[in-house]
């Protein structure tokens, strides 16, 4: 693999590309059909309350609000995906980033699938792959998709990356 600081450099713009194609996907189905995403300042408000031994809320948008929490939950959104690109980058080797293909990039990003199934969903009041939400279904389906489109987005930023790597 390649040296920590080059790992480090691939997975931030990888990642970062991945999670930008996620929040492109969100925003349209916001704008094109009034699907709500995740608020990231909730996000930020479960990671905000961690300081005070709090990691598991009844309902987190009840929760007392913690100063900066969108920023929080936004800088946190944009950590995880370049932290799970940097997996994908260990998992599939340098020869990945040479030549990236689309199935070990959704095969992360279905494993990704367990953060917010069985860690953030629990512990912000949703239950257990959201099972205490109106439509637990629906709210499951959209995670996949939405992870479906983090993995086409880390293939696609993988590709980009590769043709400018080359270039250069």
């Amino acid at each position: 693999m390649a040296r920590p600081f080059d790992l480090f450099v691939h997975a931030v713009v990888i990642g970062a590309g991945a999670t930008v194609i996620m929040d492109l996907w969100a925003l349209f189905l916001r704008r094109a059909f009034g699907v709500a995403s995740l608020d990231f300042a909730l996000l930020g408000r479960w990671i905000g309350h961690f300081a005070d031994g709090q990691f598991t809320h009844d309902r987190i948008a009840a929760a007392a609000p913690v100063r900066g929490e969108r920023l929080i939950g936004w800088a946190a959104h944009y950590t995880i995906g370049v932290t799970f690109a940097a997996v994908l980058l260990v998992i599939a080797g340098p020869q990945w980033l040479a030549r990236p293909t689309l199935l070990p990039a959704l095969a992360v990003s279905y494993a990704t699938l367990v953060a917010p199934f069985f860690v953030m969903q629990p512990a912000m009041g949703a239950g257990i792959a959201a099972s205490r939400t109106p439509n637990p279904n629906a709210a499951r389906l959209r995670s996949v998709v939405t992870h479906t489109v983090y993995g086409v987005g880390l293939y696609l930023a993988g590709e980009i990356w590769a043709m400018i790597s080359a270039a250069v």
